[in-house]
């Protein structure tokens, strides 16, 4: 009889085949997006720091693309109406509004337009997702036909994967590789370690970190060997330099919080991902110590959607909590970059009002504002 585990894994490459041999390109959504081009040189420049494989970059290109244009479900502003000049000013500044939009604008029965932030939080980290499931199909029977599969089957598919870690219970318990970590930083609770690329036993700690924290990092398709799956997709990329991993452990040594991070052309750091358990974000008691070891490394302007969750931010200042900007140029960087967030700064300076309002009017209602930008606020809603 065919073991728990193993039944699991051939039901989800099931699922993958299946939605591969539907071979069509299910209804992606037509929406005017009038940033479009911006969108996919987004999409490809990630795509090239990343070093994605030729085969994850056209899919990106193509369904990723497609689906961020015409199906992407995001808050404001993160995907915007256009409805004033004065908006498309602001979004597109500094260059100039094409004409065929603000001749459109001038058009009283002209079809929606709509902008798409091409770094915006919600858009990273379905990317983020994305390619997870395809590096994740190196080795499988779906490795060069993933043009088959378009983006709703490939995020269904993700979610039913991470439900089947999920069920499956681990095939024999891995212990602690003390060997394949290395102490990078000490705080007074716990301290950070990284997980070695160099070191043979790598896959061994990072299989360790995933069955402690139960998400997908360590997560083989063959155990034995603990290659293929999504574990390979980023053990590769951590063997070969690409990117480095970070664990922050409690003073037991029991793992809270996994750090994966992309590295830039410069030798800089990119987070990617901060997970707690279950892949949730990490819970409120560890965030103090998470936020002293990100100011520790050398990191780019990037912020991770999952550190804007907890209100955590790439300041040109450093990283800080949102409700911590009080420097005028942080609070700026925020306005443009983060308007969601605006909404936390501690007494936003006039300027930053007025660009939040530009930006994303919406997030500013309610608050105290200066007289002139909460007349233009009412103006604008």
């Amino acid at each position: 009889m065919q073991a728990p585990a193993a039944r699991g894994q051939a039901l989800v490459e099931g699922l993958v085949m299946a939605a591969a041999r539907m071979g069509r390109a299910s209804a992606y959504g037509a929406r005017d997006v009038v940033n479009a081009p911006a969108l996919k040189q987004a999409i490809a420049r990630r795509s090239a720091q990343r070093g994605d494989a030729p085969e994850v970059a056209a899919w990106l290109a193509n369904h990723f693309f497609r689906y961020a244009v015409g199906n992407l479900d995001a808050p404001e502003p993160a995907l915007a109406r256009i409805a004033s000049s004065a908006q498309a000013r602001s979004l597109f500044a500094p260059a100039a509004v094409p004409e065929w939009v603000s001749a459109r604008l001038h058009q009283a029965d002209g079809d929606a337009m709509w902008w798409v932030v091409p770094d915006g939080a919600e858009l990273l980290a379905l990317e983020a997702k994305l390619v997870e499931f395809l590096g994740a199909r190196h080795g499988t029977a779906l490795e060069g036909k993933l043009q088959r599969i378009n983006c709703r089957q490939a995020l269904a598919l993700w979610s039913a994967e991470h439900a089947a870690f999920e069920a499956k219970s681990a095939a024999g318990w891995r212990e602690h590789q003390p060997e394949a970590v290395a102490t990078r930083w000490e705080g007074e609770a716990g301290s950070v370690v990284e997980l070695l690329g160099s070191n043979p036993l790598l896959r061994a700690e990072m299989a360790f970190e995933s069955q402690v924290m139960r998400h997908c990092l360590g997560q083989f398709s063959d155990r034995r060997q603990l290659s293929g799956g999504y574990g390979e997709h980023y053990a590769a990329a951590c063997e070969q330099g690409k990117m480095r991993l970070f664990s922050y452990r409690g003073r037991n040594g029991h793992a809270h919080i996994t750090i994966s991070a992309n590295v830039v052309a410069d030798g800089r750091l990119r987070l990617e991902q901060i997970k707690g358990k279950h892949n949730r974000p990490p819970v409120e008691r560890y965030r103090g110590e998470l936020l002293a070891f990100l100011r520790s490394v050398d990191s780019d302007l990037h912020t991770p959607p999952d550190a804007l969750s907890m209100g955590m931010v790439r300041l040109p200042s450093g990283w800080a909590m949102v409700e911590d900007a009080r420097d005028e140029a942080d609070q700026l960087f925020v306005a443009h970059h983060f308007p969601a967030l605006f909404r936390q700064l501690p007494a936003p300076s006039v300027l930053a009002q007025w660009i939040a309002a530009a930006r994303a009017p919406g997030q500013l209602q309610g608050m105290a504002l200066h007289p002139v930008v909460a007349h233009a606020v009412r103006g604008a809603a």
